[in-house]
């Protein structure tokens, strides 16, 4: 099955205030039709970089069953990570950087290399609010989880 994936992150603050993420996930069933889902959440106090990668996981998250996944982000620190391979070179040298430094949101990153281990997922990067219809809703879905009132922990911050 073929699923194409929306996301945005959001952080008020950025670093360590409100923040949300928003994905729209999108698949054609065997009849033609449609199907479209949508997924936020908030949280007291994150980044911008961690709410980016949770609307990845979470779109990831909620697949039922491998699935060729192409996902769009406006995030240039998720998609890179893949098409400059730092994510390689952060696995070699033991979850860290070029320059030694521990590199940040492991947990994440770990947790998206294994959501993404059924799937073969490609990332696609879009200018963020250059009017994509998706894109663009994937930030209101991010924005508005982030000014709600239902805000949860981010735990490893």
């Amino acid at each position: 099955m073929e699923v194409t994936i929306y996301t945005d992150g959001a952080a008020r603050g950025n670093p360590d205030g409100p923040g949300g993420y928003g994905a729209v996930l999108q698949y054609v069933d065997s009849k033609g039709t449609l199907h479209e889902r949508e997924l936020s959440a908030g949280y007291k106090k994150t980044t911008n970089n961690r709410m980016e990668l949770m609307a990845a996981i979470r779109g990831l998250e909620a697949l039922t069953k491998p699935c060729e996944v192409t996902l769009y982000s406006d995030s240039k620190y998720l998609v890179d990570a893949f098409h400059q391979k730092w994510i390689e070179g952060w696995i070699k040298r033991g979850w860290k950087k070029a320059d030694k430094k521990p590199v940040k949101n492991e947990d994440l990153w770990r947790r998206l290399l294994e959501v993404m281990k059924p799937h073969q997922v490609t990332y696609v990067w879009v200018k963020g609010h250059d009017g994509h219809p998706l894109n663009e809703r994937c930030d209101v879905l991010a924005t508005s989880a982030a000014d709600g009132d239902a805000l949860l922990e981010d735990v490893e911050l």
